[in-house]
């Protein structure tokens, strides 16, 4: 199996930095709740990637492709889900970080629902996959095994940029840690959540 890794990396690396409504949420776990849960949270982007990584190796994803209707359905969902969690963080109280240690603070399993729904209501990203990563993957030789490959080298990376983006919300959580200033942090989060939910709202199906 021969696989461009100079080229597939920093291509796949630039992918999985692109600033996106599960980095954000990545962003605003760490600033809130610390390094550790904003990563433990991931997991459940990861897993709805998985998902998406092997339709696409399964060659499901081509009915996706294929279905406008189903396209528009996921992408309604998506874009609802979006704008719900931007109300949650708008409306979202400003606790400072000095707030005592028994303040109320969001499930990891929450967080990690969260994570999952966000990657699995956007179509894009399941098309993504199916045009990306065939690029690397050598058709004179066993398909499965490279698409495994390639699928766990694009979460490892995936992984990398959560824990990237993580470092930022923790060093922004401290520079927003009075009460004023972490309700603007929260509502900046919550426009650009609504951003993200709009533009996906917008999007069309690739042709």
């Amino acid at each position: 199996m021969d696989i461009a890794w100079l080229l597939f990396i920093p291509a796949c690396f630039a992918l999985n930095l692109a600033p996106g409504p599960n980095n954000l949420l990545s962003l605003h776990n760490a600033a809130r709740q610390g390094l550790r849960v904003a990563c433990l949270a991931a997991c459940g982007r990861l897993l709805a990637f998985a998902g998406m990584i092997a339709l696409a190796a399964s060659g499901l994803a081509l009915v996706l492709q294929a279905s406008a209707g189903l396209f528009l359905i996921i992408k309604l969902l998506g874009a609802a889900y979006l704008f719900w969690l931007a109300l949650q963080l708008w409306r979202t109280p400003a606790a400072g970080l000095e707030d005592e240690p028994g303040a109320p603070r969001q499930a990891l399993w929450s967080l990690c629902r969260q994570e999952f729904w966000v990657a699995a209501g956007n179509p894009k990203a399941i098309l993504i996959f199916t045009a990306f990563l065939p690029q690397f993957v050598d058709s004179q030789q066993a398909v499965a095994p490279q698409f495994a490959v390639l699928g766990l080298a694009f979460l490892l990376l995936e992984w990398l940029a959560v824990l990237l983006y993580a470092l930022a919300g923790l060093h922004l959580g401290r520079l927003f840690a009075a009460p004023r200033a972490r309700r603007l942090f929260n509502r900046g989060c919550a426009a650009l959540l609504g951003g993200a939910g709009l533009g996906l709202l917008l999007s069309r199906r690739p042709a």
